[in-house]
């Protein structure tokens, strides 16, 4: 709330607006200013945190949330405190046990919800968001960057990320500092609502994972999220189950027309129902960054929002989420063996197929090609090699003295992919042959018509 004062000038009262001490800025481009490295503080009694391991014991892929007493956030002057959030593991190949045996602590992804416990709560302004650890990124910047290169390339569905030091207090223990924690913008309904573009709040959003093939229509691929630890394909994020039939029917909908209709009729309905220049935008982009681990290589780790409700009145968005197997992170899945050099234009499996169709229409498949062209040559400003050094080291010298931490894990940042990849030789900051950003850029420039 703005405070009004009173000043004389030339005998005449004016009021003066002035924002009290006590006002902090607030919204996702405050709380993820990824120049700046706050401290986030994580409160648990002794019981909780027990009970957070109890039903890891029970079952590795849970959702339960635990109470936590305070988290705090420390950012320079600002301090911003909730009581009574909920925090949970979250993370599917990466569930651990976060400290096994007593006293030995492990990195773990978190899940902050602000509001779970309570009607009230936020850091900021932002009600969730997800912990990240650098899991098998020895550079730490990955899942940022490309979060960051989408931003800067129009991709406005792309969530905020920044980094954190993480520190839990659990009971009368010693703190114990996490290290460094990429946070990330939960994607949920208040996601939706902080983007205007998407022109309507009230639409039904999908959760879509392994199996998301948009394709196959069989009943059990679909359901309505209630924090079950086994997976889905698709999962509907929406707090009230009376309209689990009406967005299912929506969805099966789509995903029939998108299989049946022909030449005219798919032309003018996907134009309609769909924000083709977004979609063909992000997927350069995604290629650019050698996004693999995605819907269109191995149908997995995407969101999609229908901006209406009927069967007709909405636009259907595709939403960006996990890019830590990237930018040279390669592996062998779907139809890769090398994020590098793939051909751009196949990325993935033929049973995915939203792009296949939408690239078999010439005027579709010119536009995609255009954006294409904006990342293949190696000084591009999205992905060029210097200006992605640049980026990486400034990020890097921010969070580098920080990254000393209790578990012993992740303590080196080093340019170099996941140690499982398969392309090992991949690089970011040097220059030669095996730079990913010279690579990809000469791949992408070899497949252009």
């Amino acid at each position: 709330m703005l405070v009004l004062l009173l000043a004389v000038s030339c005998g005449k009262e004016q009021i003066i607006p002035s924002t009290p001490a006590q006002e902090k800025p607030s919204g996702t481009a405050y709380l993820f200013d990824d120049t700046v490295l706050p401290q986030l503080r994580v409160s648990v009694s002794e019981a909780e945190w027990e009970r957070l391991l109890a039903a890891y014991d029970a079952d590795n892929h849970n959702h339960t949330y635990v109470k936590c007493s305070t988290v705090v956030l420390d950012r320079g002057d600002d301090s911003y405190e909730v009581r009574d959030a909920g925090l949970r593991l979250r993370g599917q190949t990466s569930r651990r046990r976060p400290e096994e045996p007593p006293g030995k602590y492990h990195h773990v992804h978190f899940g902050l919800n602000f509001r779970f416990f309570s009607n009230e709560g936020d850091i900021a302004g932002i009600r969730r968001i997800n912990l990240k650890y650098a899991k098998e990124d020895p550079s730490y910047i990955r899942e940022h960057y490309c979060y960051d290169l989408l931003s800067k390339y129009g991709v406005w569905t792309s969530p905020w990320s920044s980094w954190c030091r993480l520190y839990l207090h659990i009971g009368s223990r010693e703190p114990v500092y996490y290290g460094v924690y990429l946070m990330t913008e939960s994607i949920d309904r208040q996601y939706v609502k902080r983007r205007t573009e998407f022109g309507s709040q009230d639409g039904f959003l999908w959760k879509c994972g392994w199996g998301a093939n948009i394709r196959d229509t069989d009943d059990w691929r679909f359901r309505l999220d209630e924090n079950a630890s086994d997976t889905c394909p698709f999962e509907l994020k929406e707090d009230n189950p009376e309209l689990f039939a009406q967005a299912k029917a929506q969805l099966k909908d789509f995903i029939t027309k998108l299989n049946t209709f022909k030449g005219a009729d798919f032309y003018n309905w996907i134009q309609k129902v769909c924000d083709i220049d977004l979609l063909l935008r992000m997927y350069a982009a995604n290629v650019a960054l050698g996004h693999w681990d995605d819907y269109w290589n191995d149908m997995n780790n995407f969101y999609l929002y229908f901006s209406g409700r009927g069967l007709d009145n909405y636009k259907v968005y595709m939403l960006p989420y996990d890019y830590d197997n990237t930018l040279g992170t390669s592996h062998v899945c779907g139809v890769q063996s090398d994020s590098g050099r793939h051909d751009p234009y196949h990325w993935g499996l033929e049973e995915c197929v939203l792009l296949y169709k939408i690239l078999a229409v010439s005027d579709f498949k010119a536009k995609y090609t255009s954006f294409l062209r904006d990342f293949a040559s190696a000084d591009n400003p999205w992905t060029g090699r210097l200006q992605s050094a640049s980026r990486i080291r400034t990020w890097q010298n921010l969070i580098g003295p920080f990254i000393q931490n209790d578990t012993g894990e992740d303590t080196v940042i080093r340019d170099a992919p996941a140690s499982w990849g398969n392309h090992p030789e991949y690089r970011l900051l040097e220059d030669g042959p095996n730079n990913w950003f010279k690579v990809k850029a000469e791949s992408i420039a070899s497949y252009l018509p």
